[in-house]
This record gives C-alpha cells, structure tokens and sequence, in this order.
C-alpha cells in the first residue's frame, strides 16, 4: 500500500513561487541546480556567518589568564575553525600568536584557552587535527 500525494505542483519553481512568495522564486532553484550538496553543506555547517562559542571553561580560562581577543584574532580563530572543519577535523588545536586553544569543530565552540608556555609539557590530548592560524 503507497502513499498517494496530489499536489497541484507541476515543477521546482511553481512550489518555490507558492511557499517564498517571492519574485526571485526561480532564481533559487536555479541556484540549487548549479551548487552541490557538499557545498551547500559546507556553507550551512563552516560558513561565515557561524561565530565561534566560547564554554563556560573557556570563558573563565580567558579571563583568569587575563586573555583579550581582538576582533582581528576572533576573525582569524573563526577562518582557523572554518578551514579544520572543511578538513573533516572534530577537535582542533589552534595556535595563534602564542596561544592555544583547543575548539570542538562540529559545534564550533571553543573548549578551553591557554597561552603556549603555560602548557610545560607541550601535549594536547583528544585531538585530530591542529591549525596554525
């Protein structure tokens, strides 16, 4: 037994037009047509416009370390977060200007912050990747 549907919808760009209500309807079919999943992907997941997080943990490290990003470090720890996740990386060391930070790439929140020569051993656990922003 199949689940019978009747829309009135004959193409893409009649469903677009009805539910966006939008004279640029079509265009974002067209669009679609000619972008990949993958890249759409990526752009929904390791896009621009998803800011780094900071935890909790970070947030209290930053501070007890008296630690101030600026908005240029921010931009670039944010490209650094980008690039690991287009790499498939889950979990990132990332070093910038002497400090590091480890940053859970998926839900792009930045785990815990420390300046390099506080770490004596220098061994970052439960990482897959780094990146040297």
């Amino acid at each position: 037994m199949g689940i019978m549907i009747n829309n009135n919808f004959s193409s893409i760009e009649q469903v677009t037009g009805t539910y966006l209500k939008s004279q640029d309807a079509g265009k974002v079919a067209v669009a679609a047509e000619n972008t990949s999943f993958e890249q759409i992907f990526k752009d929904k997941a390791f896009g621009t416009e998803r800011e780094l997080k900071f935890s909790k943990h970070a947030g209290s490290r930053l501070e007890q370390r008296n630690i101030n990003l600026s908005e240029d470090q921010l931009s670039r720890l944010n490209n650094a977060a980008k690039k690991a996740g287009e790499k498939g990386i889950k979990e990132s060391l990332m070093i910038m200007d002497g400090m590091a930070f480890i940053v859970n790439v998926r839900n792009n929140t930045v785990i815990t912050a420390m300046e390099q020569n506080e770490n004596s051993e220098n061994v970052f656990t439960n990482i897959d990747g780094a990146v040297i922003a």
